[in-house]
């Protein structure tokens, strides 16, 4: 692997490399925190931050055989949360022991997410096949929250979109679409957010709509998740850059910028964007994963970088003095995954 995110003078983008995410590995799964670059194995793992590692490792075009193993460790990982009901663990001490009873939060939406992504994409037969099998478990859960839903809708459409003939996927799909679409198109046009506030994850909203009309296929959720996205990219955007909901939300009244982005909220924006442009072919979309990847090399409320170029880490947050200095999991993760789309899209810079 490559120690750092490679990227020419101007910017553009050559390729992403995992160092820092292999860093954070160790056998039984991805540390969720890190002091600076240094893993912190006295706060374990998460479902969370392992799901999104396993879609960012299967989405690699052509994995080497660290990115494969650590492909191969996230989905052990993740099937390992999985209880024979589809519900899923999340929280896993440094000694494999894990230290909550298995719901269906946001992690279990993340885990379906990376299911979903492993079962078409994951380097391997056996492991898609695997990745298959945790999926139809999970998928017969369902969350009453809306984002929980988002989430699983990504690896829903994905996988039918692949598998167009999956009858899990394409009923988990449409509920989970009936569930985020609630509220879309009924409240003030100034504000057609189907929420009263931006919370996180606020491109998976949008995705996840777009998913379901690409794959379901379904006309009018396509139509709302593009009008979700231009107003999502349009507040989220200040003189020229991006300028991200912080982490207390963002409101009708709420003038930017806000702080403390987290690069995660970049990256859901990337991958709405991405998904956008492939729908649709509209280069306008290009503009949203420019803009995201410009975010993490310092085109942003800073006017810092957010990645580190010397671990291939990605900073935790930007905040009014500047970035937090830690390289947790999520970060990095965010950073790797817009790397990924900037790299597809033709190196964005």
């Amino acid at each position: 692997m490559n120690a750092v995110p490679r990227v020419n003078m101007a910017g553009g983008l050559l390729g992403p490399a995992f160092d820092h995410l292999d860093r954070l590995t160790d056998r039984h799964g991805l540390f969720e925190h890190a002091l600076h670059s240094v893993p912190r194995p006295e706060h374990g793992y998460c479902l969370d931050d392992v799901a999104r590692g396993l879609v960012v490792a299967c989405r690699e075009p052509d994995p080497g055989p660290a990115v494969r193993r650590l492909a191969a460790l996230y989905l052990d990982f993740t099937l390992a949360a999985l209880h024979s009901d589809g519900s899923c663990h999340n929280r896993m001490r440094v000694d494999g022991t894990w230290t909550d009873s298995p719901g269906v939060g946001d992690w279990w939406g993340r885990a379906l997410s990376g299911l979903g992504v492993a079962a078409v994409r994951a380097p391997s037969d056996e492991m898609r096949a695997r990745a298959l099998d945790g999926f139809r478990t999970a998928a017969g859960r369902r969350s009453p929250h809306s984002r929980t839903m988002a989430f699983a809708a990504l690896g829903a459409g994905e996988l039918l979109i692949g598998r167009p003939g999956e009858q899990s996927a394409r009923v988990l799909l449409r509920d989970a679409a009936d569930t985020v679409s609630v509220g879309v198109g009924t409240g003030d046009p100034a504000w057609p957010w189907p929420e009263p506030r931006l919370r996180y994850g606020n491109g998976a909203v949008a995705e996840a709509l777009l998913l379901a009309g690409a794959a379901l296929p379904d006309p009018v959720l396509l139509a709302s998740g593009l009008r979700l996205l231009d107003f999502l990219l349009r507040i989220e955007t200040r003189d020229g850059h991006l300028s991200v909901t912080p982490v207390g939300g963002r409101g009708p009244g709420d003038t930017s910028p806000g702080y403390d982005q987290q690069a995660i909220e970049v990256a859901t924006l990337a991958d709405a964007c991405a998904r956008a442009y492939a729908v649709t072919g509209d280069p306008r979309w290009l503009a949203g994963v420019r803009l995201a990847w410009a975010w993490f090399l310092g085109d942003n409320d800073g006017g810092t970088a957010m990645f580190d170029p010397r671990t291939g880490g990605g900073y935790d947050g930007l905040q009014p003095r500047g970035r937090n200095l830690n390289q947790g999991a999520e970060s990095t993760l965010a950073m790797l995954s817009t790397a990924q789309h900037a790299r597809h899209l033709g190196g964005l810079g």
